[in-house]
């Protein structure tokens, strides 16, 4: 965690004088969450969140790359059919909505098109992608599972900037380590899973 924060703090310096565009602002967006397992375990529902903090985003003026970071509040999770297994049936007789309490901290690539005529000044989309670092701040506690203290993700996603502020964009994040365990049968894992669409304003 350390060698990554000294990465991007340096990636921040060259750029900025490099005469890179440096942006920030509030940004907060809703997602539709789910849990999956190893293997089919149980039933799971999607679950709606919520997440809010703040981005940046650093551009390379004339060529249309940069990147952009921040530090998100993130509320993910499922309800879990923990009903399903006789062995959490005496304790869970109806499903249970699992709440998973992130900060984050996404690293993305992007690319905005940014050479349209004049039209960028109005409407310019981009695309974007790379890792979301997670860390778990709270969560309700369900006995049947074990909470892993953090986790990665890959992001991917569109986006369209309008009239030079706003940033309406939506995505998709694969959960690669795992998010819970199953306590009793200790060979199952769930890893989340996320589809977002979030509104940003860049000063």
């Amino acid at each position: 965690m350390k060698k990554l924060l000294l990465t991007l703090i340096a990636i921040v310096g060259i750029s900025l004088s490099s005469n890179a565009q440096f942006r920030y602002g509030p940004t907060a967006g809703v997602d539709i969450n789910t849990l999956k397992f190893s293997q089919p375990l149980i039933g799971v529902d999607q679950t709606v969140g919520e997440q809010a903090g703040v981005q940046c985003e650093l551009m390379f003026p004339g060529i249309g790359f940069g990147i952009d970071f921040g530090l998100m509040y993130n509320q993910r999770g499922a309800t879990l059919h923990l009903n399903d297994q006789p062995v959490w049936a005496s304790t869970y007789s109806a499903p249970v909505r699992s709440y998973l309490h992130y900060i984050d901290l996404p690293i993305h690539l992007r690319f905005k098109w940014t050479r349209l005529n004049g039209f960028e000044e109005k409407l310019a989309p981009y695309v974007f992608g790379g890792p979301d670092f997670s860390f778990l701040a709270a969560h309700n506690r369900i006995t049947a599972l074990n909470y892993a203290g953090g986790c990665f993700g890959l992001t991917c996603g569109i986006g369209a900037e309008i009239f030079k502020h706003w940033q309406l964009q939506g995505s998709y994040t694969w959960g690669m380590s795992y998010a819970v365990k199953t306590i009793v049968l200790d060979d199952f894992t769930a890893r989340s899973r996320q589809w977002s669409v979030r509104l940003t304003y860049l000063f």
